[in-house]
């Protein structure tokens, strides 16, 4: 078997120029979007990442299957263009789980409580629920009730309770 030739490096090396299109960051990963700007956000994350936990459920702003998070605040998906999201930091329902791969507390909570019915509008009940915690520390059932998401099997009894569970767990508190 014949031995092949030592490489040489060339003698300049000329640097690649950054490739242009849109950086962001998702559940802690960088991306680059080098697509339609003008794609949305939500077939960006389901077609293109394979993150299907961001759910297509009405594209008019009226359901909320597809909140996730930008920069820790709710944001619809579907809605939302490439270029809107250039520079930010994003979270879909796959980036709640901690590092170790522990359940958030919002998860824990929506097993405890048996909040899913059918299970398709709860990725986006838990990213709005992860942003009113973030604001809303102890929740009221009105400021649950205010949450626009929609579930169209009834499941918003245990979801509520699920949200209060995961609050008092979030403050430590066991009552």
């Amino acid at each position: 078997m014949p031995v092949p030739p030592v490489q040489k490096p060339p003698d300049t090396i000329v640097p690649v120029k950054p490739r242009q299109g849109i950086h962001l960051a998702i559940n802690g990963e960088p991306y680059l979007h080098t697509g339609d700007p003008d794609m949305p956000l939500l077939w960006y994350l389901r077609d293109v990442l394979r993150l299907t936990g961001t759910r297509y459920g009405c594209d008019r702003r009226q359901c909320g299957a597809c909140t996730i998070l930008v920069d820790g605040k709710r944001a619809l998906a579907c809605e939302r263009p490439m270029r809107t999201v250039a520079g930010k930091n994003l979270t879909t329902v796959e980036g709640l789980v901690g590092p170790d791969g522990a359940l958030h507390e919002l998860q824990q909570a929506w097993i405890d409580e048996d909040a899913v019915l059918c299970g398709y509008c709860q990725p986006g009940w838990l990213m709005a629920a992860a942003d009113l915690l973030r604001q809303t520390p102890d929740p009221s059932d009105a400021d649950i009730n205010a949450l626009p998401n929609l579930c169209r099997c009834g499941s918003q009894p245990r979801i509520r309770r699920a949200i209060h569970r995961a609050a008092r767990q979030l403050r430590g508190s066991s009552t």
